[in-house]
């Protein structure tokens, strides 16, 4: 068995409708392509057949994978959580030391990460290093590019 992880409620729904969609829609469009491929004669030599059978090896891979990730997550009863200090579900507006750049990055599990919308995974360096601070704390952080340090400004929920 996996080890768990922490997910929200909105971010299960999407898993659940993604694997939904995956299987009543995606696997069923596949199986066409296949048997339209498998009309035309030679499997040996017919790349389109291939190509088939590639996508729906994927296909079922990445199904396999999402129904794990449901199966290995705990939803977080957000209305229990402390917004007092760093934590998942935290929405933390930081200040680099060095440069005085304000930065604010919500802390979400891995599978809702999204750097884009400023979601990032709780097991990135820089959310494990925020973890546990308060409004005035400082964090600092290692980064692959070496140490980073951190105030922290504000903590809200997300």
């Amino acid at each position: 068995m996996g080890k768990f992880s922490y997910i929200t409620e909105e971010g299960l729904k999407k898993l659940i409708a993604e694997v939904g969609r995956l299987k009543s829609v995606d696997r069923p469009q596949i199986s066409k392509e296949i048997g339209e491929a498998r009309d035309k004669g030679d499997l040996s030599e017919n790349a389109e057949y291939d190509a088939a059978k590639d996508a729906q090896g994927l296909l079922e891979l990445r199904i396999s994978q999402i129904e794990q990730t449901i199966r290995n997550s705990r939803v977080i009863d957000e209305s229990k959580l402390d917004f007092s200090s760093v934590q998942i579900l935290s929405k933390v507006k930081i200040k680099n030391l060095k440069n005085n750049a304000v930065m604010e990055y919500a802390i979400v599990s891995e599978t809702e990460a999204d750097f884009k919308q400023g979601k990032i995974s709780i097991n990135t360096p820089i959310a494990t290093g925020l973890l546990g601070k308060k409004v005035g704390d400082q964090a600092e952080v290692e980064v692959p590019n070496g140490i980073m340090n951190f105030e922290i400004i504000e903590i809200n929920p997300i």
